[in-house]
């Protein structure tokens, strides 16, 4: 994907705050936006950013990105919080622009995009193959079944289409 800022929004109260962190959801972030911080969550929700706060320190201490993820709260409902979420996101866009991250990310995401058309190119080709797309759907089932190891079923598929 193709994005100048990561941004996880994280609704509080939800049990464990650290749910996010222990499944790596916030460890690419850039900020971590606390949703709902409004009526009986606001409590929960500042529990949370507190909780979020400390964690992304103790994630991104050895981290040689020089941008230290934060973490805000909002309410959808107020409105509070929103402009300084733009606010922040404005700041880390200026910040990677002046120390080069900014147009190096766009290269590498570039490369990324460039290889997800090719995948998604060749997968659109092999499908509308029709001895293909037939042999796809008989290796399905055998690697369903376990007659057939998926390495081998993708082999098989490239062979087949490569030599028609």
């Amino acid at each position: 994907a193709v994005v100048s800022t990561q941004s996880t929004g994280i609704p509080p109260g939800s049990g464990d705050e650290l749910q996010g962190i222990k499944k790596g959801i916030v460890e690419v972030a850039d900020m971590v936006i606390v949703t709902k911080a409004d009526g009986n969550l606001k409590t929960a929700a500042r529990l949370a950013k507190t909780e979020y706060s400390r964690a992304l320190r103790l994630l991104r201490s050895h981290s040689d990105d020089s941008w230290t993820p934060f973490v805000m709260t909002v309410s959808s409902l107020s409105g509070e919080g929103l402009g300084e979420v733009w606010e922040e996101m404005c700041e880390y866009k200026q910040g990677k622009v002046a120390n080069g991250q900014f147009l190096e990310r766009r290269r590498r995401q570039r490369l990324t995009w460039l290889w997800g058309h090719v995948q998604d190119y060749l997968l659109d080709t092999l499908t509308c193959d029709p001895h293909v797309k037939e042999l796809m759907a008989r290796l399905e089932q055998n690697v369903l079944s376990g007659r057939v190891m998926p390495g081998a079923a993708a082999k098989e598929i490239l062979t087949t289409f490569l030599n028609r």
